[in-house]
């Protein structure tokens, strides 16, 4: 399947929305909605945040706030991850994106095999969305971005677990710290190898 880009000609505006944070042990899952403007030329390079550095990411993330028609970023707590699961956090996330957008869109592409119930927008999932639909690459790179930030703004409060550098994923360096200092606040409790510490009453 081909890359669609929204064209000018292309009248109905559609909604790319993509989250970031499903995997880390660590912080909220975010998620960001993007429309793209069909009026405006294509921003170039958009690709799936993964396959991008930190540093081609900020750039593109400067180019889509600026350029988009609408974007909004959301997140799910850490509480709601515990609660629901991390597909039902990643999915609140996503609506919660999509309705915070500045304009209504006639479509919403979602990354992946599921969509946000109760949005008042026809939604679609799209398997490997961020490679094949530029809104929603647009979307992986803003929440990719949004959440990276956030968890560099959080290891100055929780200093000692690396937040900065491994954004709550489970590096070999964290869960070093794990060990050393058990869990923090902000860490996933219904996540393994956090469950299994807490089970084992560690100090935290």
């Amino acid at each position: 399947m081909a890359r669609r880009y929204q064209s000018p000609t292309d009248a109905r505006l559609l909604c790319g929305v993509d989250e970031a944070g499903r995997g880390p042990l660590a912080g909220a899952v975010f998620a960001a909605a993007v429309v793209l403007d069909p009026a405006r030329p294509r921003i170039n390079n958009l690709h799936d945040s993964k396959v991008l550095d930190e540093a081609e990411r900020d750039k593109l993330a400067v180019r889509i706030r600026e350029r988009a028609l609408a974007f909004a970023v959301a997140s799910a707590s850490v509480e709601e991850i515990d609660r629901l699961n991390i597909l039902g956090a990643s999915l609140l996330a996503m609506r919660r994106a999509i309705e915070a957008l500045a304009v209504k869109p006639d479509e919403a592409c979602i990354d992946g095999l599921h969509v946000p119930r109760g949005v008042d927008v026809p939604c679609r999932a799209i398997v490997k969305g961020d490679r094949l639909v530029a809104a929603i690459s647009a979307a992986s790179i803003l929440a990719k971005v949004a959440r990276d930030a956030q968890m560099t703004e959080i290891d100055a409060r929780y200093p000692g677990y690396g937040f900065a550098q491994h954004k709550g994923y489970a590096t070999p360096e964290h869960l070093a710290a794990l060990r050393e200092r058990g869990p923090c606040e902000i860490h996933r409790r219904s996540f393994e190898p956090v469950w299994a510490m807490l089970q084992a009453e560690l100090p935290f």
